[in-house]
């Protein structure tokens, strides 16, 4: 679970906690990832670089979901996915298809979600079915690095995420490199919020799952985040 205290690190809100201390790795030991969603990837890599400093890597194109990426670290076992259509790529799984779609149609580079990564997937889904909450999965998923690697997980999503307010979850195969490990580095997260008109539900939903993150008011549903890097600071939303 991901306690209130974590966010409140991860936000900046305990400035006296170095951003990437001992204490606040620890504490953020489940969140994984934030998704950065583009129309074209060349034009992601260079958004983000603009404004923090730090030039992203490619890390490669899923299979069967028409989309390639590129990764910057955000410390230990969290990181920034740069994700955009990949030209010419093949037909998509259906599932894939909306995602897809939304990214071809971005105008300015948008956040589309962000993930936690449970010790044992199979356990949670198993739990939130338990408890009612229908889940998306576990699916297999990989990926081919530019250096020939191949990195694998699971994961699995809410059937309401409610706009992508909630979290996917994924776990990593025990013979992969987890991505934030040789990204490029320098940058750290100082802000993460979802915000939604009714607070009240958003807070209700992130609790039922077990996760305690920072909600706020906002007229629509939307992500946001703060990104500084050693040039400047990257401020995006969904």
């Amino acid at each position: 679970m991901i306690s209130r205290r974590d966010f409140l690190i991860l936000t900046g809100a305990a400035v006296l906690v170095p951003p990437f201390s001992r204490a606040s790795e620890e504490s953020l030991a489940l969140l994984d990832h934030i998704i950065l969603g583009c129309n074209d990837l060349d034009a992601g890599i260079r958004f983000v670089q603009e404004r923090t400093g730090v030039r992203a890597a490619p890390g490669g194109i899923h299979p069967d979901r028409g989309t390639s990426n590129a990764l910057l670290s955000l410390g230990e076992r969290h990181y920034l996915e740069i994700m955009a259509p990949t030209p010419n790529g093949k037909p998509v799984q259906a599932w894939a298809a909306r995602q897809l779609e939304i990214l071809k149609g971005l105008t300015s580079p948008r956040l589309m979600g962000w993930a936690v990564h449970p010790n044992d997937i199979n356990s949670w889904a198993r739990k939130f079915r338990e408890s009612r909450i229908e889940v998306l999965g576990p699916w297999p998923g990989s990926r081919v690095r530019p250096d020939g690697r191949v990195v694998s997980w699971k994961s699995f999503s809410l059937a309401d995420d409610r706009h992508s307010l909630l979290p996917f979850f994924i776990e990593w195969s025990a013979d992969s490199v987890h991505p934030s490990s040789d990204a490029p580095s320098g940058c750290h997260i100082e802000h993460f919020a979802a915000a939604e008109p009714d607070t009240a539900e958003l807070t209700k939903a992130l609790r039922r799952i077990e996760i305690d993150a920072p909600v706020e008011h906002s007229d629509k549903p939307q992500l946001r985040t703060r990104i500084v890097g050693p040039k400047s600071v990257l401020e995006v939303t969904s």
